[in-house]
């Protein structure tokens, strides 16, 4: 019923725009109406602090929904953050973390996101928490070495997920792809050598399929870094095996405290 029911009003809804579209002032209350629509905030509190997001569509109040009860791993992990480090957050979609570490730990972060769609709520999320002069958006995409290839979509919408940088066709193959749009991508090394960057202590890398290749592209950096925290999709053994041997090589020990897809792992430090 629930199926028949948004289908009827996804018609109702799509004819009435067809319709408003034709008249300069069915366009002027068209676009007004999107206004207030990307336009809606919400404001939650978690461990005492206020963050608050842009929420344009049912996805990212999801997102912002679940805050506390999605990765509770991941929040737990921010919040044992040595103050006023560095953070690189790759994959930050629309800013949930980045503006967590900011806030709470006064972080420097680095926030990684080629996404065009995800993009514009990032930087809008940053300037809404007051964090600007705290966080870097770095709009490109990080892989093994530099390259251009394509940034293959599952959803187009704000924040979206299920996004891949380059031609991985086994992970490509799982979710159906919408758009694409070639761009050039970096390693996390060179990413220090030729931008810049500061060395970060920790790394959270969220970016559905290449995870192993952005590790085997940060062979350096991962020499000096504390704690990584990794999405691991365990459905790809191959994936899952490489990834542990690149943090394994570059001393890290799996932690105890992370979950099914979620792995957390420390350096050795004796």
């Amino acid at each position: 019923m629930k199926k028949i029911i948004k289908f009827i009003v996804k018609v109702f809804a799509k004819n009435i725009i067809k319709f408003l579209g034709k008249f300069s002032t069915g366009r002027y209350f068209l676009e007004h109406l999107g206004k207030k629509i990307f336009n809606q905030k919400k404001t939650i509190i978690h461990n005492d602090l206020s963050l608050s997001f842009f929420v344009p569509n049912r996805l990212n109040l999801f997102r912002v929904n679940t805050f506390a009860t999605k990765e509770p791993e991941t929040l737990n992990w921010i919040e044992n953050f040595e103050e006023k480090s560095v953070f690189w957050d790759i994959g930050a979609n629309i800013g949930l973390y980045t503006c967590y570490a900011a806030k709470l730990r006064n972080c420097k972060v680095y926030a990684f996101e080629p996404s065009v769609f995800n993009l514009e709520l990032l930087t809008k999320n940053i300037f809404l928490n007051k964090i600007s002069s705290s966080v870097i958006v770095v709009p490109h995409a990080l892989t093994d070495k530099v390259k251009e290839s394509k940034f293959n979509f599952s959803l187009i919408e704000w924040g979206g997920a299920l996004s891949t940088f380059g031609e991985d066709s086994e992970h490509n193959s799982k979710t159906s792809k919408q758009f694409f749009y070639k761009t050039v991508g970096l390693s996390i090394d060179e990413s220090i050598d030729l931008l810049k960057l500061n060395q970060p202590s920790y790394i959270k890398i969220d970016v559905d399929g290449i995870e192993h290749l952005i590790l085997k592209g940060g062979i350096k950096t991962l020499q000096k870094t504390k704690s990584i925290l990794v999405e691991v999709d365990n459905s790809f053994e191959n994936k899952e095996k490489k990834i542990s041997e690149h943090l394994t090589n570059a001393r890290f020990t799996l932690s105890k405290e992370h979950s099914t897809y979620n792995q957390i792992w420390n350096k050795i430090t004796h």
